[in-house]
């Protein structure tokens, strides 16, 4: 059967920060590093066919981390990223409460809000859940995929995927740093076999 591990990045400064990250290309540290060769050891496991990546050094380090140790090539896919958050990038929750305190509460809370430049939920979804079944679609009967992304943007793709609502989507949070998540293809379609699944000490 056809399989996807959807696998979110290694830890990053910023996740020790507390900082929002968004789009912004943060390179992983030393522990993000760490993570992603113990996942390579587990997801070699696996044996993929195929790595794909979002173009952020922090997944994409991640990814080709894992492909060499299972010896199989990175396909960089620019809508794997994370959610933008446009002016909220490089703030911490204390700064966004200072700042934009109606718009945190309202995000805190998993309610609708908008703000020039922040991605909203349905649109993360829906470019996610398009990258999902695009790679579904070019996988063999048998194939198995390792995807490599983000934290609340590889939720959504997920939810969306597999024909969540929004609200849906909010009652899971977003993957582990090196966690991923199971989906596999099997009568009557695709499932959710696992979620935040690895064993990786940090999870931010």
């Amino acid at each position: 059967m056809k399989r996807m591990l959807i696998v979110r990045h290694g830890h990053t400064a910023w996740n020790g920060e507390g900082r929002i990250q968004g789009t912004s290309d943060i390179a992983l540290d030393p522990v993000g590093r760490e993570q992603a060769v113990e996942a390579a050891k587990a997801l070699r496991e696996v044996h993929p066919d195929v790595v794909y990546s979002s173009d952020l050094s922090r997944a994409a380090d991640t990814a080709q981390t894992i492909a060499d140790a299972c010896g199989v090539e990175v396909r960089v896919e620019k809508r794997l990223r994370e959610r933008a958050y446009g002016p909220w990038e490089g703030l911490t929750r204390a700064e966004l409460q200072d700042r934009y305190p109606e718009e945190y509460a309202a995000w805190l809370a998993r309610k609708p809000f908008q703000l020039s430049g922040i991605e909203v939920p349905e649109d993360v979804a829906a470019r996610g859940a398009a990258v999902l079944a695009d790679i579904a679609e070019r996988l063999g009967a048998d194939d198995t995929a390792i995807i490599v992304g983000h934290g609340g943007a590889t939720r959504q793709a997920i939810a969306g995927f597999l024909g969540w609502s929004t609200s849906q989507a909010e009652t899971i949070r977003g993957l582990g740093n090196c966690r991923w998540a199971d989906l596999r293809q099997g009568p009557p379609g695709w499932r959710l076999f696992g979620y935040n699944l690895g064993s990786t000490p940090h999870d931010q």
